[in-house]
């Protein structure tokens, strides 16, 4: 039985998102059916908006971290049932391929297969156009057609509003501190970029025992709010001289360096932040045509790493929980990065609201629980 659900669709980039009419499909047999409750709002997301990426062409339903409600699964889906309250995570994985057998499942070479391929559309509109789900989750709607292996469930006190940014946000930037880069006790760290991501590495960083933590932006009032969520340190990246205060305040440099702006100069920021022997991650998505500016001489006499992070090389049906469970103790701050909250009818606001840099995770209330 299709259902009519309301969605803001994209239906061209650059462009604005129209909230309209979509039907949806029923669960395939390794589909779960979700009533959403709120989706956070990415700069990926925005990305496709201004038209900086075009990675699915329109007409699209935007929104890939998500939190809501089971309403129906398919015939062969296991560990799910209707009205457990689950977070979606793009980094589906099919469980079988060899990167997957090898426990790097955001590297799967069979997402694109879960995310898109079916033998009818998940969504289609007034006129019978197929509208694709960005990363076959499509969030920004009042119900989401998931692949089981894009889906976790989390527990039911977990706030909604914090349980959205779980699947994006605080996947990647913990687990690029975690996964990724292993920060150890005792290192240092620094971190470019305090939004989501950014301040969810700080705080990882925290809990793997550095011994400094670093955080660089251009926002002030991000900075004032670095030192309450882990940072030792903060740099004002306005400054001309940010790299060489950074170095300065490390005594020489940082183990570790993340970036979480997606620019290629401030990757080259990242790394010659670094002292002997440093790993510089990148965890924000850079645009085509960017130059990444490196010395040579720094990767072979002064033996710098500068490596690449899909969303925290998450095992995020283990990670997620634990990062909830993490929250519930208090020793990880989430509900605190949700700083601005919108719903479906202005979500576009929302969307001006996060280009403005003035916010750490917007979100947007797209309906209620059952």
């Amino acid at each position: 039985m299709s259902r009519r659900i309301a969605a803001a669709v994209l239906n061209r980039s650059p462009g604005e998102l129209e909230v309209e009419e979509l039907i949806i499909d029923d669960p395939a047999p390794e589909e779960v059916l979700v009533r959403v409750e709120y989706a956070g709002l990415c700069h990926s997301d925005l990305h496709e908006i201004d038209g900086t990426f075009d990675t699915t062409p329109p007409p699209i339903v935007l929104g890939h971290e998500l939190v809501g409600d089971v309403v129906e699964v398919g015939s062969a889906v296991q560990g799910f049932a209707p009205g457990d309250p689950v977070v979606t995570c793009l980094s589906m994985f099919c469980g079988t391929c060899a990167y997957c057998l090898e426990g790097r499942q955001t590297l799967c070479i069979n997402r694109g297969r879960l995310q898109q391929q079916r033998s009818r559309p998940r969504l289609t509109n007034a006129g019978g156009e197929a509208v694709r789900p960005t990363a076959g989750i499509g969030g920004f709607a009042e119900m989401a057609l998931v692949h089981q292996n894009g889906l976790v469930v989390v527990p039911h006190d977990v706030l909604p509003a914090t349980a959205s940014v779980l699947g994006c946000a605080v996947t990647t930037g913990m687990g690029a501190v975690l996964h990724s880069a292993r920060v150890r006790p005792g290192q240092t760290v620094a971190v470019i970029g305090l939004g989501g991501v950014g301040f969810a590495a700080l705080q990882a960083a925290r809990l793997a025992g550095a011994s400094q933590v670093i955080g660089v932006d251009v926002v002030p009032a991000k900075l004032r709010r670095a030192l309450e969520f882990g940072a030792t340190d903060v740099v004002d990246a306005r400054d001309s001289e940010a790299v060489a205060t950074v170095r300065e305040l490390s005594e020489g440099g940082v183990h570790h360096a993340f970036e979480a702006v997606g620019s290629g100069r401030t990757v080259g920021q990242a790394f010659a932040m670094l002292r002997a022997g440093g790993t510089a991650t990148v965890m924000g998505m850079i645009p085509d045509g960017h130059q990444i500016d490196i010395r040579g001489a720094e990767l072979f006499l002064e033996e710098k790493r500068l490596q690449g992070c899909f969303m925290g090389s998450n095992h995020f049906k283990v990670d997620i929980p634990m990062y909830a469970e993490f929250n519930r103790m208090g020793v990880l701050r989430l509900d605190e990065l949700v700083t601005a909250e919108f719903d479906l009818a202005t979500i576009n606001e929302g969307f001006k609201a996060l280009a403005s840099g003035d916010e750490i995770r917007v979100v947007a209330r797209i309906g209620g629980r059952a």
